[in-house]
């Protein structure tokens, strides 16, 4: 690394900001974003400890869930360690490759996330408009066949990203990042260089992932809505919709927070930056803190094996 004209050139080791403005309450801060990580933590490995040992939820729509339960426990495994170094043991000091590492672990974790939801709105759309079909439909060599597609998609995807970070820019403004992460943006905008193919590469691959995603869930979606109201049965058409409820409030936070954070990133210079941060934070933690309860408790099935498991003598 080389210093020239106020430039860095190649800067091995990057330096993040955290929350620019609460510096003095970031110790504060870190308490609920700790306790909320445990909590996912816990959630999660509850979950998928109970999909896996009741032979009776090895069904799709319960295998999709529990790849959300483990890419939940990923994501928030690779942001909440380090912001609690940066917090609590002011190490926020970060190699270079392994910020590049980092972002590729963040953006692959969410392309994954946003292809789960979208296989479990495809699996409720088939369930509920062809439920004849459902079985022969989604059978396991294809629930298999869309986990390995939807892991592989981003992996690949978010690769020329920090290929073009890497082999393109070279010099850079600054080596403080903005971030509590290692956003593609912020680490974007640290450049001298151009950067527009950066860019464009960002919006392609958010768009490919994420874009296409939110459209193909919102169509399975409506689809669903159009032939619940036309069921005859007034309990057919309630129990269709309330097993549909869980799905839709996990789709509606993950895709809010996701479409603040982008396009705050690309255009939201009038947003304070300890707003933005702060959110996007909570973008990548409320997801997996909150869809254990969420299914949980609107999920019949997995809240009987909860009750199972913690009140024995009661479900006796």
């Amino acid at each position: 690394m080389s210093i020239t004209n106020g430039t860095v050139f190649m800067p091995s080791v990057l330096t993040f900001i955290a929350i620019p403005g609460l510096e003095t309450v970031q110790c504060w801060i870190g308490i609920p974003f700790c306790a909320m990580y445990i909590i996912a933590l816990i959630g999660n490995s509850l979950l998928l400890i109970i999909i896996k040992s009741e032979p009776s939820l090895h069904e799709p729509m319960y295998i999709f869930l529990a790849m959300l339960g483990a890419t939940d426990i990923a994501l928030s495994t690779s942001i909440v360690p380090k912001m609690l170094g940066i917090f609590w043991l002011h190490l926020p000091e970060i190699y270079f490759d392994a910020c590049l590492f980092q972002m590729w672990l963040i953006h692959t974790f969410q392309g994954i996330e946003s292809g789960v939801l979208l296989a479990m709105a495809l699996d409720r759309y088939v369930a509920i408009c062809y439920p004849l079909r459902h079985a022969t439909i989604f059978t396991r060599q294809l629930v298999i066949h869309i986990g390995v597609g939807v892991a592989l998609r981003p992996a690949v995807l978010v690769i020329p990203c920090l290929l073009l970070i890497k082999c393109r820019l070279k010099l850079y403004r600054t080596r403080l990042i903005s971030h509590t992460y290692c956003e593609h943006m912020a680490l974007v905008k640290l450049a001298t260089e151009d950067v527009y193919i950066n860019k464009f590469y960002g919006l392609l691959g958010a768009f490919i992932v994420g874009g296409l995603d939110f459209i193909l869930t919102t169509l399975s979606y409506i689809q669903i809505f159009i032939t619940v109201f036309h069921l005859s049965q007034k309990e057919a058409r309630l129990k269709a919709f309330n097993t549909c409820v869980p799905h839709i409030c996990v789709f509606f936070q993950f895709y809010l927070l996701a479409f603040f954070s982008f396009f705050t990133h690309r255009s939201g210079s009038c947003i304070p930056a300890y707003i933005h941060i702060t959110l996007s934070n909570l973008y990548l933690l409320v997801p997996p803190f909150l869809n254990p309860f969420v299914y949980g408790m609107k999920t019949k099935h997995i809240r009987d094996k909860v009750v199972k498991v913690f009140f024995p003598k009661h479900q006796a």
